[in-house]
């Protein structure tokens, strides 16, 4: 598939969603055996839970902890499901990648006492664009794309074949 040069400059004054991402972190245990995770009300803001570790803490004894995530699915129903066994002796930490859900997320220990720490990142993907230049500034950047486009290159003419002459 491949576009024509209208439909990608179409394509590239879309504006582009912005991420910023800001250090997560939360520790479940007996006292405190479950964290939830939400972003803000605001209408052009998605936040998202990206998980990278979870890991017994100082303290924890020697029992399974398991940590389980209640979260939405694509249908809108919420589930739950577990994503790490901890064991001091055989499993003290899991990594799980970038394991990302959208809020709301709810952390729950299962089972065991802990401390459990789980980290991550907390994504914030804004559909506004923020730009930093004034309205003058972008309608001068818009003009001289505009001339940019304009411009015709000279016309590509076929090399000249040079003839073999017979010996």
């Amino acid at each position: 598939m491949s576009f024509t040069d209208e439909e990608s400059s179409v394509l590239q004054h879309t504006t582009q969603p912005k991420m910023e991402s800001f250090l997560f972190t939360c520790e479940l245990s007996s006292k405190v055996p479950f964290y939830t995770f939400q972003g803000d009300e605001e209408e052009d803001l998605e936040h998202f839970l990206e998980l990278r570790t979870i890991c017994l803490g100082v303290g924890a004894k020697e029992e399974s902890n398991v940590v389980e995530v209640m979260a939405i699915n694509h249908l809108g129903k919420k589930i739950s499901v577990p994503i790490a066994n901890l064991h001091i002796k055989c499993l003290p930490m899991v990594s799980l990648g970038e394991f990302e859900l959208k809020a709301p997320v709810t952390l729950r220990l299962k089972a065991g006492t802990g401390p459990v720490s789980v980290s991550g990142l907390h994504l914030i993907v804004s559909q506004n664009e923020d730009s930093d230049l004034s309205e003058e500034e972008e309608e001068e950047e818009e003009e001289e794309e505009e001339d940019v486009e304009e411009e015709e290159l000279p016309a590509v003419k076929p090399a000249k074949k040079k003839k073999k002459k017979n010996q």
